[in-house]
Protein backbone atom coordinates (compact mmCIF):
# COMPACT_ATOMS: atom_id res chain seq x y z
CA UNK A 1 0.00 0.00 0.00
CA UNK A 2 1.12 3.54 -0.77
CA UNK A 3 0.99 6.18 1.72
CA UNK A 4 -1.18 9.03 1.27
CA UNK A 5 1.14 12.61 0.00
CA UNK A 6 -0.18 14.23 3.38
CA UNK A 7 -0.04 17.89 2.83
CA UNK A 8 0.18 20.31 6.10
CA UNK A 9 -2.56 22.63 7.15
CA UNK A 10 -0.57 25.44 6.17
CA UNK A 11 -0.35 24.57 2.44
CA UNK A 12 -3.85 22.70 1.91
CA UNK A 13 -5.43 25.44 0.20
CA UNK A 14 -1.97 26.27 -2.04
CA UNK A 15 -2.08 22.71 -3.12
CA UNK A 16 -5.52 21.86 -3.76
CA UNK A 17 -5.24 25.28 -6.38
CA UNK A 18 -2.11 23.80 -7.48
CA UNK A 19 -3.12 20.27 -8.19
CA UNK A 20 -6.95 19.81 -7.79
CA UNK A 21 -6.49 18.11 -4.75
CA UNK A 22 -4.43 17.83 -0.94
CA UNK A 23 -4.96 14.69 1.59
CA UNK A 24 -4.66 16.01 5.22
CA UNK A 25 -4.17 14.00 8.22
CA UNK A 26 -6.09 13.68 11.19
CA UNK A 27 -3.74 16.22 13.37
CA UNK A 28 -4.44 18.56 10.73
CA UNK A 29 -8.49 19.29 10.75
CA UNK A 30 -8.32 21.47 13.39
CA UNK A 31 -6.02 23.95 11.58
CA UNK A 32 -8.06 23.84 8.34
CA UNK A 33 -11.54 22.56 9.70
CA UNK A 34 -12.04 24.10 13.23
CA UNK A 35 -12.59 20.78 14.58
CA UNK A 36 -10.52 17.71 15.24
CA UNK A 37 -10.49 13.93 14.69
CA UNK A 38 -11.18 13.76 19.08
CA UNK A 39 -14.42 16.17 18.55
CA UNK A 40 -15.37 14.20 15.32
CA UNK A 41 -15.17 10.75 16.88
CA UNK A 42 -18.69 10.48 18.32
CA UNK A 43 -20.08 10.66 14.53
CA UNK A 44 -18.11 6.91 14.10
CA UNK A 45 -21.18 5.26 16.06
CA UNK A 46 -23.58 6.08 13.54
CA UNK A 47 -22.28 3.78 10.63
CA UNK A 48 -23.28 0.83 12.72
CA UNK A 49 -27.05 1.15 11.33
CA UNK A 50 -26.91 2.39 7.74
CA UNK A 51 -29.69 0.80 5.89
CA UNK A 52 -29.20 -0.57 2.68
CA UNK A 53 -28.28 0.75 -0.75
CA UNK A 54 -31.12 -0.96 -2.32
CA UNK A 55 -30.74 1.06 -6.06
CA UNK A 56 -27.22 -0.92 -6.85
CA UNK A 57 -27.61 -2.02 -10.86
CA UNK A 58 -25.12 -5.16 -10.49
CA UNK A 59 -27.34 -6.36 -7.77
CA UNK A 60 -24.56 -5.73 -4.91
CA UNK A 61 -25.39 -6.22 -1.09
CA UNK A 62 -21.96 -4.36 -0.01
CA UNK A 63 -23.38 -0.86 0.21
CA UNK A 64 -25.14 0.81 3.04
CA UNK A 65 -25.68 4.29 3.17
CA UNK A 66 -27.86 7.34 4.54
CA UNK A 67 -27.40 10.82 3.07
CA UNK A 68 -28.70 14.09 4.16
CA UNK A 69 -28.53 18.03 2.43
CA UNK A 70 -27.80 21.14 3.90
CA UNK A 71 -27.45 25.27 2.56
CA UNK A 72 -23.85 26.33 4.69
CA UNK A 73 -23.66 30.15 3.80
CA UNK A 74 -20.72 31.59 6.15
CA UNK A 75 -21.09 30.66 9.97
CA UNK A 76 -25.09 29.26 9.18
CA UNK A 77 -25.59 25.84 8.64
CA UNK A 78 -29.50 24.70 7.64
CA UNK A 79 -30.67 21.11 7.00
CA UNK A 80 -32.91 20.48 3.70
CA UNK A 81 -36.05 19.18 3.72
CA UNK A 82 -35.49 15.20 3.27
CA UNK A 83 -35.06 15.18 -0.62
CA UNK A 84 -33.73 12.84 -3.12
CA UNK A 85 -30.12 12.23 -4.70
CA UNK A 86 -29.65 12.92 -8.62
CA UNK A 87 -26.88 12.85 -10.78
CA UNK A 88 -26.70 13.23 -14.28
CA UNK A 89 -25.89 10.56 -16.83
CA UNK A 90 -23.21 12.37 -17.68
CA UNK A 91 -21.72 12.44 -14.06
CA UNK A 92 -22.52 8.51 -13.31
CA UNK A 93 -23.65 6.21 -16.17
CA UNK A 94 -23.85 3.64 -13.68
CA UNK A 95 -26.88 5.15 -11.59
CA UNK A 96 -26.89 8.91 -13.19
CA UNK A 97 -30.88 9.40 -14.27
CA UNK A 98 -32.78 8.27 -11.77
CA UNK A 99 -33.86 10.08 -8.36
CA UNK A 100 -32.72 7.57 -5.36
CA UNK A 101 -34.18 8.20 -1.75
CA UNK A 102 -32.06 7.00 0.93
CA UNK A 103 -32.60 7.04 4.64
CA UNK A 104 -31.58 10.43 6.11
CA UNK A 105 -28.74 10.76 8.85
CA UNK A 106 -29.63 10.42 12.27
CA UNK A 107 -30.34 13.80 13.92
CA UNK A 108 -28.68 12.67 16.90
CA UNK A 109 -25.80 12.59 14.59
CA UNK A 110 -26.30 16.20 12.58
CA UNK A 111 -27.46 18.23 15.61
CA UNK A 112 -23.45 17.28 17.58
CA UNK A 113 -21.57 20.45 17.50
CA UNK A 114 -18.85 18.98 15.76
CA UNK A 115 -21.03 18.07 12.61
CA UNK A 116 -22.22 21.62 12.33
CA UNK A 117 -18.46 22.41 12.48
CA UNK A 118 -17.24 20.36 9.78
CA UNK A 119 -19.55 21.81 7.79
CA UNK A 120 -18.52 25.45 8.37
CA UNK A 121 -15.15 24.19 7.98
CA UNK A 122 -15.54 22.75 4.29
CA UNK A 123 -17.70 26.27 3.63
CA UNK A 124 -14.53 27.97 4.07
CA UNK A 125 -12.63 25.66 2.20
CA UNK A 126 -15.00 25.66 -0.50
CA UNK A 127 -14.98 29.64 -0.56
CA UNK A 128 -11.62 30.30 -0.40
CA UNK A 129 -11.63 28.32 -3.46
CA UNK A 130 -14.13 29.10 -5.31
CA UNK A 131 -14.97 32.62 -3.76
CA UNK A 132 -17.69 33.22 -0.96
CA UNK A 133 -21.06 32.22 -1.45
CA UNK A 134 -23.91 29.82 -0.22
CA UNK A 135 -22.74 26.38 -0.56
CA UNK A 136 -25.43 23.73 -1.50
CA UNK A 137 -23.87 20.58 0.36
CA UNK A 138 -24.55 17.08 0.56
CA UNK A 139 -23.39 14.04 3.02
CA UNK A 140 -23.59 10.83 1.99
CA UNK A 141 -22.68 8.32 4.75
CA UNK A 142 -21.47 4.33 3.58
CA UNK A 143 -20.44 1.42 4.59
CA UNK A 144 -18.63 -0.82 2.17
CA UNK A 145 -18.72 -4.62 3.35
CA UNK A 146 -17.71 -7.97 2.01
CA UNK A 147 -20.62 -9.74 2.73
CA UNK A 148 -20.14 -11.13 -1.36
CA UNK A 149 -16.23 -12.07 -1.29
CA UNK A 150 -15.78 -8.30 -3.29
CA UNK A 151 -17.25 -4.74 -2.31
CA UNK A 152 -16.69 -1.70 -4.42
CA UNK A 153 -16.74 1.56 -3.05
CA UNK A 154 -17.12 3.10 -6.64
CA UNK A 155 -19.36 1.05 -8.53
CA UNK A 156 -19.02 3.44 -11.49
CA UNK A 157 -15.54 3.87 -12.11
CA UNK A 158 -13.45 6.64 -12.29
CA UNK A 159 -15.75 9.51 -12.40
CA UNK A 160 -16.74 13.62 -11.43
CA UNK A 161 -19.75 14.32 -9.33
CA UNK A 162 -20.81 17.63 -11.25
CA UNK A 163 -20.13 19.71 -8.21
CA UNK A 164 -17.31 22.34 -6.86
CA UNK A 165 -15.97 20.46 -4.02
CA UNK A 166 -15.55 17.03 -2.83
CA UNK A 167 -14.44 16.22 0.79
CA UNK A 168 -13.92 12.33 0.99
CA UNK A 169 -13.08 11.14 5.05
CA UNK A 170 -12.20 7.88 6.22
CA UNK A 171 -14.14 6.80 8.85
CA UNK A 172 -12.23 2.80 9.96
CA UNK A 173 -11.57 -0.08 8.16
CA UNK A 174 -12.23 -3.31 9.53
CA UNK A 175 -10.57 -6.82 8.25
CA UNK A 176 -10.40 -5.39 4.41
CA UNK A 177 -7.42 -5.23 1.79
CA UNK A 178 -7.67 -3.18 -1.15
CA UNK A 179 -9.42 0.21 -0.91
CA UNK A 180 -6.99 2.18 -2.69
CA UNK A 181 -7.20 6.07 -3.31
CA UNK A 182 -6.90 6.96 -6.89
CA UNK A 183 -7.28 10.54 -7.96
CA UNK A 184 -6.00 11.57 -11.81
CA UNK A 185 -6.10 14.91 -13.77
CA UNK A 186 -9.49 15.41 -15.79
CA UNK A 187 -7.66 16.40 -18.44
CA UNK A 188 -4.09 15.02 -18.38
CA UNK A 189 -1.79 11.95 -17.41
CA UNK A 190 -0.95 12.92 -14.53
CA UNK A 191 -2.41 11.06 -11.01
CA UNK A 192 -2.03 9.71 -7.42
CA UNK A 193 -2.62 6.61 -6.04
CA UNK A 194 -2.71 5.94 -2.02
CA UNK A 195 -4.47 3.86 0.44
CA UNK A 196 -6.07 5.75 3.39
CA UNK A 197 -5.94 4.11 6.45
CA UNK A 198 -6.06 6.17 9.77
CA UNK A 199 -9.13 7.48 11.07
CA UNK A 200 -10.66 10.94 9.81
CA UNK A 201 -7.89 11.21 7.21
CA UNK A 202 -9.55 14.03 4.74
CA UNK A 203 -9.45 13.54 1.01
CA UNK A 204 -9.96 17.07 -0.83
CA UNK A 205 -10.91 17.28 -4.40
CA UNK A 206 -11.41 20.14 -6.98
CA UNK A 207 -14.29 18.22 -8.83
CA UNK A 208 -13.92 20.57 -11.75
CA UNK A 209 -10.28 19.62 -12.15
CA UNK A 210 -9.85 15.98 -11.23
CA UNK A 211 -11.34 12.64 -11.44
CA UNK A 212 -11.38 9.54 -8.32
CA UNK A 213 -11.93 5.99 -7.99
CA UNK A 214 -11.47 3.46 -5.17
CA UNK A 215 -10.51 0.31 -5.89
CA UNK A 216 -12.91 -2.80 -5.07
CA UNK A 217 -11.69 -4.27 -1.02
CA UNK A 218 -11.97 -7.97 0.19
CA UNK A 219 -11.98 -9.50 3.19
CA UNK A 220 -8.60 -10.20 5.15
CA UNK A 221 -9.26 -12.38 7.93
CA UNK A 222 -13.10 -12.29 8.58
CA UNK A 223 -15.96 -10.14 7.35
CA UNK A 224 -14.83 -6.60 6.64
CA UNK A 225 -16.21 -3.26 6.05
CA UNK A 226 -14.84 0.10 5.29
CA UNK A 227 -16.41 3.10 6.31
CA UNK A 228 -16.46 6.86 4.46
CA UNK A 229 -18.02 10.08 4.35
CA UNK A 230 -18.45 11.44 1.55
CA UNK A 231 -19.38 15.24 1.72
CA UNK A 232 -19.99 17.61 -1.90
CA UNK A 233 -20.64 21.24 -2.15
CA UNK A 234 -22.10 22.69 -5.14
CA UNK A 235 -23.05 26.39 -6.16
CA UNK A 236 -26.02 27.26 -7.43
CA UNK A 237 -27.93 24.78 -6.31
CA UNK A 238 -28.61 21.35 -5.97
CA UNK A 239 -28.24 18.65 -8.91
CA UNK A 240 -32.18 18.34 -9.67
CA UNK A 241 -33.81 16.04 -12.37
Amino acid sequence: MFSPPYVDAAHCAEQLRALGHAVLAPASLPATMGCGAGELSDLAGFWNDLPPDNYLKDGGRYRFRRHSSFVVEGDAVTQCPHRAHWQPLDYNALHGGIERLFEPMDPAATSLPAWQQLLRGLGGIASGLKGAKPWFVEAHQFRIDTTDGIGRPTPEGAHRDGVDLVAVFLIGRHQIKGGESRVFEAAGPQGQRFTMTEPWTLLLLDDERVIHETTPIQPEGGHGHRDTLVVTLRAGGFQDP
